[in-house]
């Protein structure tokens, strides 16, 4: 149980916002980089992780591109393009180096099994263009070293072995493919943040505070930042200064990017969307699956609403999820207010959101439809998946709340991206982080990025080269360039972590 500090110091080296998963992963890079600096961790909810980083509201796929067939879009002459699912497979990868790290050093006390386990990773689709797609994506991913273990098939009667309840009731002669690996994970992120925070609070120089709201913050002239904080209990707020700060609050991100004032931070918006699961209430059919199966979006549909039935383990226990469900609301947190969206409207920010609006129109009409639909609808929808599924084996779970990124464009005057961005000030001294997936799965090569921007002068002493060797033995190579360090430190991790080979 994390206590919090009843004498806080006043002027931090290091001031990090939010108790999710990167601000955990940030804390612990940089404590065990340099043991002597001074962190302080604020968190407006009374629980660590309560927000995007908690299981119910995060996928917690280990997004590794290997089923995710949005990161490898079908372009216009019909190749698909693999190097954005090369990319996140190398940084899931780097995620798991660290893990793997805090386990064998005894950072994380518990067994690894609390937070990552396998869990196959499939990708499945019907339809005759459908199935020419995923065969074309297989054939790429081929191409590159950490997707040679995938397998591909079209036959029933091997897909019925891989995913028995997708294939029961199928109709046999419907066109059917899909790709199935064993290195898939599951990633509890709630469980992972907990323990990095319980290994950093233990620590000498950190302090930690629930029931904090950061209100403002403001740079002064010898380039600190001057930050007040609420305590939501006692109503009293206090300032304290801090040489960097890392506003890591999920949603709440932006509005704390537009008070810092940073030119880097103008002209971002962000477009919130909500989600919701279906969750499996039978414990005989949730036994007879053990897979992420993966579908394709339908047309006109945002990449996040990319349909799974969804292995899970949380807090010990196996569970099944289908979705995800969008909806629409105003809150920027599950536990935000309603004001959250238009009190972000600024005047350097209205002309992108009103064009990113204009251009994602589709986007709106699919989220009224999500909004509109009953519980016929969503039935059909997981029968797509699990042809035998019926309504009284599964009830709709509340998932989280997700701000998409809105920044300014020459060419439309805004855009709505659909990833994660570290938004950070010309001298380091502030971060942000805006988005979401892959987020969690890639957050330590984020957060090395942001080090590596944010403390220059630091991260490229000998100290701290080696420190960071250390911790993720592949830092500064690309994996997929060097097929024997790959194999290497994915037999390494699987060994350290328990996982499949």
């Amino acid at each position: 149980m994390l206590k919090q500090d009843i004498s806080p110091n006043t002027e931090p080296d290091v001031v990090l916002i939010g108790a999710g998963i990167m601000s955990a992963t940030l804390g612990v890079l940089l404590k065990e980089l340099q043991p002597e600096l001074t962190i302080q961790v604020f968190e407006r909810l009374d629980v660590v992780a309560g927000e995007s980083s908690d299981a119910w509201n995060n996928a917690g796929t280990g997004h590794s591109a290997l089923c995710e067939l949005n990161y490898t879009p079908e372009k216009a002459d019909g190749t698909v393009e693999s190097i954005k699912a090369v990319k996140i497979a190398e940084q899931f990868e780097v995620s798991r180096q660290f893990w793997a790290y805090l386990v064998e050093h005894k950072l994380i006390q518990e067994a690894p099994s609390t937070f990552i386990n396998s869990v196959p990773h499939m990708s499945f689709v019907w339809g005759k263009e459908n199935v020419e797609y995923l065969k074309k994506r297989h054939d790429a991913l081929q191409q590159h070293h950490l997707f040679r273990d995938m397998q591909y098939s079209e036959d029933h009667a091997q897909l019925t072995q891989w995913m028995p309840l997708v294939m029961d009731g199928r109709d046999p002669n419907q066109p059917v493919a899909a790709t199935y690996t064993e290195l898939g994970t599951d990633v509890n992120f709630g469980a992972l943040t907990r323990n990095l925070f319980n290994y950093l609070k233990s620590k000498p120089g950190v302090s930690f505070y629930l029931h904090h709201e950061v209100r403002d913050l403001e740079q002064a002239d010898d380039g600190r930042w001057e930050i007040t904080v609420k305590d939501l209990q006692t109503r009293q707020k206090r300032d304290l200064k801090s040489k960097f700060v890392f506003i890591g609050a999920g949603g709440g991100s932006l509005p704390l990017l537009l008070k810092s004032d940073i030119p880097e931070g103008k002209g971002f918006g962000g477009f919130p969307v909500s989600g919701q699961w279906l969750k499996c209430t039978n414990e005989n059919i949730i036994a007879q699956h053990k897979a992420k199966v993966y579908g394709k979006a339908s047309v006109g549909s945002p990449p996040m609403s990319v349909p799974h039935l969804d292995t899970r383990m949380i807090n010990g226990r196996k569970a099944l999820l289908f979705g995800p469900y969008a909806g629409f609301s105003t809150k920027f947190l599950k536990n935000g207010s309603l004001l959250d969206l238009p009190l972000s409207i600024k005047i350097n920010n209205i002309r992108p959101m009103l064009a990113a609006g204009m251009d994602n129109l589709p986007l709106t009409r699919y989220l009224i439809n999500q909004v509109r639909q009953s519980q016929e609808d969503r039935l059909a929808a997981l029968r797509d998946f699990f042809p035998e599924a019926k309504m009284e084996d599964w009830e709709l779970e509340v998932a989280g709340q997700r701000v998409q990124v809105i920044k300014k464009d020459a060419e439309h005057g805004g855009i709505l991206e659909f990833g994660t961005e570290v938004v950070s000030a010309a001298d380091g001294s502030i971060a942000a982080l805006l988005g979401a997936s892959p987020g969690a799965s890639t957050s330590v090569s984020i957060m090395l990025q942001l080090i590596q921007k944010c403390f220059k002068q630091h991260a490229s002493s000998p100290a701290w080269q080696q420190k960071l060797k250390e911790m993720i033995p592949s830092f500064g190579q690309a994996l997929n360039d060097h097929p024997a360090l790959s194999d290497e430190v994915r037999a390494h991790t699987a060994r350290v972590l328990h996982l499949a080979k």
